[in-house]
């Protein structure tokens, strides 16, 4: 017998975010690394892809003011209502979310009106072969916001536009997006690896 797949919900306050939030290594992550964040340095964040808008609550609880963009518009009346569910726990939660800024609309059209040191994009990531090991969480999101077939136009967006770096969050093993520069950089983790694009 299947169980009804739990209904999507963006959620700040429990599970893997907060665990996060605690107990990830702060400034020392990869993502953090990526983006710029030094002990002196921390830099005005975009995140263009926002989706479940974790690695936006992450860098906000580091001390960023990140401006979230989404295009999709039930994912971003899902991230408006954990934004509220986050604020309403007060403390620690709600100063986070004092430094996010949710936008809705599509990065192609908002970037260049924004000023990010840092700007991260996430696109849908390729299908796994191994469907089974894709997480159901990660189905439903891709089935609401669809296949990003337009990322290479967004990360050469975002490289014309960011002060000082572009971050592509992308699996580790998948091969580059094709129709971008060669990164800067990489920081490759376990799963995940993250390719700067430098401006200087």
């Amino acid at each position: 017998m299947k169980h009804a797949a739990k209904e999507l919900r963006v959620d700040f306050t429990q599970g893997a975010v907060a665990h996060r939030m605690r107990y990830g290594g702060g400034r020392g992550q990869d993502l953090a690394k990526a983006m710029g964040f030094r002990a002196s340095r921390t830099p005005m964040v975009v995140d263009a892809t926002t989706g479940l808008g974790r690695d936006s609550f992450l860098l906000a609880s580091l001390g960023a003011q990140v401006t979230l963009i989404e295009r999709s518009e039930k994912m971003h009346e899902l991230l408006v209502q954990g934004i509220k569910r986050a604020a309403s726990e007060g403390g620690k939660f709600r100063e986070i979310i004092s430094r996010m800024t949710l936008l809705k609309g599509d990065a192609l059209d908002l970037l260049p009106d924004l000023n990010g040191d840092a700007i991260l994009i996430d696109p849908m990531h390729p299908e796994r072969k191994n469907t089974a090991l894709v997480k159901q969480e990660l189905r439903q999101v891709r089935e609401i916001v669809g296949p990003d077939n337009d990322a290479a136009d967004l990360v050469r967006l975002a490289i014309e536009h960011a002060r000082n770096r572009v971050v592509l969050k992308w699996p580790a093993k998948a091969a580059p997006i094709e129709g971008i520069k060669k990164c800067s950089h990489q920081i490759i983790g376990r799963s995940t690896r993250y390719d700067v694009f430098m401006k200087t």
